[in-house]
């Protein structure tokens, strides 16, 4: 992130191009281009944003109102003199690169995940083979958060929970009936389509509130959400290979904002934040969204982001022994411990699968915030102290592993 104020004073030194230089050329090649979130103050209407960069952008690619910024491409070529223009417009507050990374991988081999040279996102999940049809027994993960008795006084219903992820598969008969709707801010031409194109996505949801059917779930599968009367919105944020840009989880959170979820679920991480990320969870904090956040999947290392974001609760994950499990990131960040450790949840396609991964504790807990908000909390503050009242300390774990602990969903009825 590279403020104006910075800017302006390496103006005054002489150390940019002069104002004179400066010409904007588009190259028909898209990889000569550079895309960037520029940030505008307050003050400033999305038409003054787009004003200010109009001389030196060849497009804007989106805009982002939830904090105030537009996407714009320029050519690599001009970054300096794009540098000196955003300085002296006085409608900038700042801006930064809009990479390109991965936020999710699609095993975890090694017994310390290393991140590549070009940052490779956390939290990864690993996958085990595929589940043999399942039994009519509740996945351990769900038993063990006590979700049962909590459905004797609720099971989510009404609730929005939105799926901040690869997309959800809307057709599997575990989550079809809860989907309401969704959005896709990776294919911008088709914003209503937001099948999962990778499993990521539409496994989460399964925890999150894979359906009732009488107790035994969808074709007696025994694969049941912890609010599997929830409302589920797929807002689909990486792509295909579990990759995308900073401003498209921005969009995702935004749209999450405008229509008005109540819960989110972000199992995803980055092992740094970024300016525009961290203003887009403020403002979803202070417009009403709980966010749960996937602490990573980096043995033992720091949590990643958005988890270490205070405006989130941040995720770790135990295996069936109650033991915290080798993948799972830790700090001082972290809110709570939840499964995370061989869970069976839906299969793209069809099915059902085994992953584990923070990505899989993360939705346990976004289930167990569904059953909260449908029992009376509704802000964040409310939500978290009832899940702190539910939660007890895993022996032996020390804070960091677990933070307020083990979430029972019977105490959130009480």
């Amino acid at each position: 992130m590279i403020r104006a104020e910075r800017l302006a004073l390496i103006l005054g030194l002489g150390l940019l191009v002069p104002a004179a230089a400066q010409a904007k050329t588009c190259p028909t090649d898209t990889s000569k281009l550079s895309r960037h979130i520029v940030s505008c103050r307050s003050s400033a209407s999305m038409a003054q944003c787009r004003q200010a960069v109009a001389a030196i952008s060849c497009s804007v690619q989106r805009e982002l109102p939830l904090i105030n910024a537009v996407v714009i491409t320029v050519p690599q070529e001009d970054m300096g003199m794009m540098g000196y223009a955003l300085a002296s417009a006085p409608d900038v507050q700042a801006y930064e690169e809009d990479k390109y990374v991965k936020w999710i991988q699609a095993e975890l081999t090694l017994p310390k995940f290393e991140f590549s040279p070009i940052p490779s996102l956390v939290p990864a999940f690993k996958a085990s083979a595929p589940a043999a049809q399942p039994k009519a027994a509740l996945p351990w993960g769900i038993s063990r958060v006590n979700a049962p008795a909590a459905w004797k006084t609720n099971m989510g219903a009404g609730v929005k929970v939105a799926i901040i992820d690869t997309g959800i598969d809307y057709n599997h008969a575990a989550l079809k009936a809860n989907v309401k709707g969704g959005f896709n801010a990776v294919d911008e031409k088709n914003p209503t389509d937001f099948m999962d194109d990778q499993g990521h996505g539409s496994h989460v949801a399964g925890t999150v509130a894979a359906v009732y059917n009488n107790g035994s779930g969808a074709g007696g599968s025994g694969v049941i959400g912890v609010a599997p009367k929830a409302s589920l919105y797929g807002v689909k944020v990486l792509d295909a290979e579990g990759g995308g840009s900073y401003s498209t989880i921005i969009a995702g959170i935004e749209w999450a904002v405008q229509n008005k979820m109540q819960v989110a679920n972000m199992s995803l991480g980055a092992p740094e934040g970024t300016d525009a990320l961290h203003q887009a969870i403020i403002a979803a904090k202070k417009a009403g969204l709980i966010i749960m956040a996937a602490a990573g999947n980096d043995s033992g290392g720091p949590t990643g982001y958005p988890a270490a974001y205070p405006e989130t609760i941040s995720i770790t994950a135990s295996n069936d022994k109650d033991g915290f499990a080798y993948f799972s990131s830790k700090g001082p960040e972290t809110s709570f411990i939840a499964p995370g450790e061989d869970i069976l949840s839906v299969k793209l396609g069809g099915g059902y699968v085994k992953h584990s991964g923070t990505s899989m504790a993360t939705p346990h807990m976004t289930g167990l915030g569904a059953l909260a908000v449908a029992n009376g909390a509704k802000s964040f503050t409310s939500v978290r102290n009832a899940l702190m009242k539910a939660a007890t300390k895993l022996p032996g774990l020390p804070q960091e592993e677990q933070g307020y602990g083990l979430v029972d969903a019977a105490k959130l009825a009480r």
